[in-house]
């Protein structure tokens, strides 16, 4: 069975290089939604949790309960508490939703000042906040999120001055914390001087932004291996595969390994993909496997994501995550 390699190594030394720009650890939530992208979620959470950070982002209920455990705070970004806890705190993303929690909840208020998708409207906001109360929430922090942070179009610096206004209008309430940046937006800044940095991306090392010399310095924590199924023979003239979109034109040996598509290998890569040995794909990309121009027992598909992502036409977020739950990870 494909299995996917951890390393510790990188892990610790993507989350320096974050406390360097922070600060303090004390100020990183690791996010670790949908798998920890793709990483796995227990895994990614001990390991964050040796290293010392106390505090944990993650998109459901579920999620929180697995890892609750290893954080002293953990914020929920998409979900509704069924009963008030002490450590989960849960995100409020319009005004209908206050009236579905209960009495007692740890909350924090998003506000969209410009990416119109989650959020209260800068208009809104009072109204929340007094709904909030209204409702015996106790609301703990005030959050937006950026996006074009990766981007210098413009639009991160409006987002910016619009969440800087907005923390004027609050500065009277001391109880209210502020965080904003996501992995791109802490590599741009020069200072941290927010309560908190929400880093996903960076973490896991594949945080693509050019234009910071710290975020190149950023390590991939995921190596992906499949292993051998078969071997053959294939001659000049002969075919491989679905389609038969790979002919050889010379005999080379061709194996099959135990890595597809429903496994979360892009269909998108058949046919040019290459592996960090520069080993050729043969063909398409099938459902539960994958054949290469090899003979290796072991084949090391990829160590870094934005490369894949560069074969498929897409983005490292949606490699790492496509990468399914049943494939065993291992912290090497």
């Amino acid at each position: 069975m494909a299995s996917i390699k951890l390393s510790k190594a990188n892990f610790f030394h993507n989350l320096d290089i974050i406390q360097a720009q922070t600060q303090s650890i004390d100020k990183i939530a690791l996010v670790l939604k949908d798998n920890a992208y793709g990483h796995g979620l227990f895994e990614m959470a001990k390991l964050a949790s040796e290293y010392g950070i106390k505090r944990a982002v993650v998109r459901s209920n579920a999620e929180a309960q697995q890892i609750e455990e290893f954080f002293e705070y953990v914020l929920v970004l998409a979900d509704i508490p069924k009963t008030p806890s002490e450590k989960i705190r849960y995100t409020i993303n319009t005004l209908e939703q206050i009236k579905e929690f209960p009495s007692g909840s740890l909350v924090e208020l998003k506000v969209d000042t410009g990416m119109s998708r989650n959020g209260v409207s800068i208009e809104e906001m009072q109204k929340a906040i007094s709904s909030i109360k209204n409702k015996g929430l106790i609301l703990e922090s005030v959050f937006t999120h950026h996006a074009c942070a990766d981007e210098m179009d413009g639009k991160y610096e409006l987002q910016n001055e619009c969440f800087t206004q907005l923390k004027e209008a609050l500065v009277n309430n001391k109880k209210v914390r502020f965080h904003s940046c996501n992995s791109a937006a802490l590599f741009r800044q020069k200072s941290c001087d927010e309560d908190m940095v929400r880093v996903g991306i960076a973490a896991y090392g594949c945080l693509e932004l050019p234009f910071s010399s710290n975020a190149e310095k950023l390590k991939p924590v995921l190596s992906l291996y499949a292993q051998k199924n078969s071997s053959r023979l294939v001659k000049a003239g002969e075919s491989v595969g679905y389609g038969a979109a790979f002919t050889s034109q010379v005999g080379v040996t061709v194996s099959n390994y135990d890595f597809g598509y429903a496994d979360g290998f892009l269909r998108s890569c058949s046919t040019n993909y290459q592996t960090p040995q520069k080993i050729k794909i043969a063909g398409r990309i099938s459902m539960d496997n994958s054949s290469f121009v090899s003979d290796k027992d072991e084949l090391l598909v990829f160590n870094d994501a934005r490369v894949v992502a560069n074969y498929a036409g897409t983005i490292s977020y949606e490699v790492l995550t496509s990468l399914k739950s049943h494939l065993k990870r291992e912290i090497v």
